[in-house]
């Protein structure tokens, strides 16, 4: 296989070789991005139990704040049965182990790198001063000391604030109940290090979600799906230029729209079967794969069960909203409900992907009602209050341009015709001034902004999407669309990145930073 990494892949054959790479991605079906297959024995789909990641324990707390330590370590695995995985784990295990946090409660988190590659944690959603949101060239490195040398576009690396062995993120927690997660973003070799495991869920609740009669308990679940690909003797397949993540950045030519896995794991598990109660589930549909897409439908002997959506990336709905499928891109996250108290003992309820490609990436998982029960939760009429930014009030719109393009002397990702550079601020936004960020795109691109949420405004002239609803920080904008949002950053100054979470794009200089002031 063809190991082009991003400064290379032009050199060898000129333009023509990337139209050919190109002519095998997924340009419909509603994907960008190429199928990578895997040569390991497969099982049989709802067959292997669904696992649920561990809470994490605070190690102590005091009046204020909350500590935990994670490991970053690697590890093995066993995701498909009779196979083992090495993978780079939170505490060893993919997912991270879960963390709750209770809004307006400190939380301090620090990680301890064992792994032999500099790591960059991002709370993904998180309302987090600069200097604690995990930026792409705030390293902790190794414990040996290894640190790049050589970074992006064969530049000397541009390194920030640098730490050895161990850091510490503090997240004060000042913001509403909502599905947030954590992972890896060190600059260049996000998309590797994520695939090899380096993600987690981190939970924020508050008084009025919790005074709401939602399934909660073991009826709340959190579902972090992603897809993979493996290599005969279970290893992750991953054509990166340079396996050992400490050499030369990029993957190989063919992958550079995105690589898309042939199994689709949730919660690190292929094609899982969970056993459910005829009560309702409150699930926490997270998508951390790479650069797949997923259109989520519910189906039970044929017919359709609908989803009733209460919540996005920034947590609850002002209002429920029934769903008869949801449309989820990278980094986005939904929280929806599912009533199964309608069927019978023994009812089979498949989740299945409708961008997927039949065998594999066709199903993501099936729920089987096992008993009968009596059940007390409820979805109120009205959910929460929510703020509406007034786009009339914004003191400017700002274009972002998401295409590809040259990136130094080769084929890449770029944002208004620049690929990403450490050095160089594109936006210096004011806090508490209302912005309008338009975003126009050339294929599927899920743009995620740090520090605060935004609203989507319109989508190609008209208004939101029916899944555009509340609080976002990862929108998706797909192919010649252009999707304007209104954002309005709080309470902390400093730089913050905004770039494509098709982790591809990303590595691929897809980003840019702002500063606010």
């Amino acid at each position: 296989m063809s190991r082009l990494s991003r400064r290379g892949l032009l050199g060898l054959a000129g333009a023509a070789a990337v139209a050919g790479s190109l002519a095998g991605c997924q340009f419909l079906n509603g994907q960008t991005g190429q199928v990578l297959r895997s040569e390991a024995p497969l099982p049989k789909p709802f067959t292997v139990p669904l696992p649920i990641p561990p809470v994490k324990k605070p190690i102590r707390t005091d009046g204020a704040t909350d500590y935990y330590e994670i490991v970053q370590r690697e590890a093995t695995a066993e995701i498909l049965p009779g196979l083992k995985t090495k993978i780079f784990g939170y505490d060893g295990v993919f997912p991270g182990p879960t963390i709750e946090a209770r809004s307006g409660r400190k939380i301090s988190v620090r990680h301890r790198n064992d792994l032999p590659v500099p790591t960059a944690v991002h709370l993904h959603g998180g309302h987090t001063p600069a200097e604690h949101d995990g930026s792409a060239i705030d390293l902790c490195l190794p414990n040996d000391g290894w640190k790049p040398s050589v970074g992006h576009d064969g530049e000397p690396a541009m390194l920030g604030k640098l730490t050895t062995g161990e850091r510490s993120y503090v997240y004060p927690s000042d913001q509403r109940a909502a599905t947030l997660w954590y992972h890896d973003h060190r600059m260049d070799f996000t998309a590797p290090q994520v695939y090899r495991g380096l993600a987690g869920f981190h939970l924020v609740r508050d008084d009025e979600e919790g005074a709401l009669s939602l399934p909660s308990g073991s009826r709340e679940i959190p579902l972090m799906i992603t897809d993979r690909s493996f290599d005969a003797d279970g290893t992750f397949l991953y054509p990166s230029s340079d396996a050992s993540l400490r050499g030369e950045p990029g993957i190989a030519g063919a992958y550079m729209e995105g690589l898309l896995g042939d199994v689709v794991l949730v919660n690190g598990a292929p094609w899982p079967v969970l056993e459910v109660d005829s009560a309702r589930y409150r699930f926490r549909l997270l998508n951390a794969s790479n650069a797949r897409r997923y259109r989520l439908m519910l189906n039970a002997g044929g017919k359709n069960v609908p989803f009733v959506q209460i919540g996005s990336d920034g947590g609850l709905l002002a209002q429920p909203s029934e769903r008869t499928s949801i449309d989820l891109a990278a980094g986005e996250r939904f929280d929806v409900v599912v009533d199964f108290s309608s069927f019978a003992v023994g009812t089979e309820v498949t989740l299945t992907n409708g961008f997927g490609e039949a065998p594999g990436t066709v199903n993501v998982m099936r729920f089987r009602v096992a008993k009968k029960v009596r059940d007390d939760a409820r979805v109120p009429a009205r959910l929460s209050t929510v703020e509406t930014l007034d786009p009339a009030k914004a003191v400017r719109t700002r274009e972002w341009k998401f295409q590809r393009g040259n990136v130094g002397d080769h084929k890449g990702w770029r944002i208004n015709q620049r690929s990403y550079d450490p050095r160089r601020v594109d936006a210096d936004p004011k806090l508490g001034e209302i912005e309008i960020w338009r975003f126009v795109s050339d294929l599927h691109h899920p743009v995620h902004v740090h520090l605060d949420p935004f609203q989507v405004v319109s989508r190609r002239g008209k208004g939101p999407g029916d899944l555009d609803a509340g609080w976002k920080d990862t929108v998706d904008v797909k192919p010649t669309e252009i999707v304007d949002v209104a954002v309005r950053f709080s309470d902390y100054t400093g730089p913050y990145l905004m770039h494509c979470h098709n982790l591809e794009h990303e590595d691929m200089a897809m980003m840019a930073t702002f500063q606010t002031t």
